[in-house]
């Protein structure tokens, strides 16, 4: 059953109410507390705490206008949850459904209840329902993506097909957890960007990104100032690049420029050791397949370029 359809009969169902009582979608059926891939409603003081949350932050204001929306119309929208074995439900996605349903004295909300029977597929489910539906910020979708990643044993084109978007997407979020921790909370409250954080990710090293997200902060610096920022700084680091002679030793901070190069380059840690023979080796870090097939992309553009 698709979501179109879900929703669409379940906004079929549900009648006006008025203003002054919460409205409690008595159309939908009550749970019978055995089928499962059907939508029932069912009691919100059984609804169980979801382990998977990705969520971190709960906006106030965001909260208060569902509540609202919730007294006029109704849960539109049902919520997701799986049988428990002590007869309860377990919650998948709609937390904010659930809180804002409780908060004005519901007791009862209209859930699709679905089978899950491993952990690993409710961390899959719960994460790929919330990035569809739930609004998210930037840094709760990259974690999501991470975790689908490290815990559902996804790749990141995988990722990209269970949510509905093209891998770049699913990349350039992954991208946003190799910013400082200060910046990444900053994006979270909403103080800069998901623009402001992709230009700083351009930046060469992290003392930089902090620097130049202090002056957004301070200044209130557009998306375009901080980008047109980040181009002159990479234009002063490629002049300085060339009249610096590729032969100065770790000491002199020729080795340390080098990695600076080639991490940016990559977008992932890079490390040069040299040896006093002149040789010596250089180690890229991946982090997963689908990251390793980026860096040799990236490599393989630049040997077409003749860079």
């Amino acid at each position: 059953m698709s979501k179109t359809v879900l929703g669409k009969g379940l906004s079929a169902l549900l009648q006006r109410s008025t203003p002054e009582e919460p409205r409690t979608t008595p159309e939908v059926r009550r749970d019978d507390s055995e089928q499962t891939n059907i939508i029932a409603s069912i009691e919100l003081d059984r609804i169980r705490p979801n382990p998977f949350q990705p969520r971190m932050d709960f906006n106030v204001e965001a909260q208060e206008d569902l509540k609202r929306s919730i007294r006029e119309k109704g849960v539109i929208q049902p919520i997701t949850v799986r049988r428990t074995a002590d007869g309860n439900y377990g919650l998948i996605s709609g937390e904010r459904r659930v809180r804002a349903s409780q908060e004005i004295g519901l007791k009862t909300i209209p859930a699709y209840i679905v089978e899950v029977k491993r952990d690993e597929e409710m961390l899959e489910l719960a994460l790929v329902e919330n990035l569809q539906r739930e609004h998210l910020n930037p840094i709760e979708v990259a974690i999501s993506y991470q975790r689908l990643i490290d815990e559902c044993d996804l790749t990141q084109e995988l990722v990209a097909q269970k949510i509905g978007k093209d891998r770049t997407t699913v990349t350039n979020f992954l991208r946003l957890l190799k910013l400082p921790a200060q910046v990444q909370l900053s994006l979270r409250r909403e103080e800069i960007s998901m623009g402001h954080a992709r230009a700083l990710i351009a930046l060469p090293n992290e003392a930089v990104q902090l620097k130049i997200w202090h002056r957004i902060i301070r200044q209130g610096l557009s998306v375009r100032r901080v980008e047109e920022l980040v181009r002159t700084i990479g234009n002063k680091t490629s002049v300085s690049r060339k009249e610096t002679p590729a032969t100065l030793s770790p000491a002199d901070g020729g080795i340390r420029s080098m990695e600076s190069r080639l991490r940016h380059a990559l977008g992932t840690k890079v490390q040069i050791k040299s040896h006093p023979t002149g040789k010596g080796e250089i180690t890229i870090e991946y982090y997963s397949p689908d990251d390793l097939e980026r860096i040799v992309e990236l490599i393989s553009d630049l040997e077409k370029r003749n860079i």
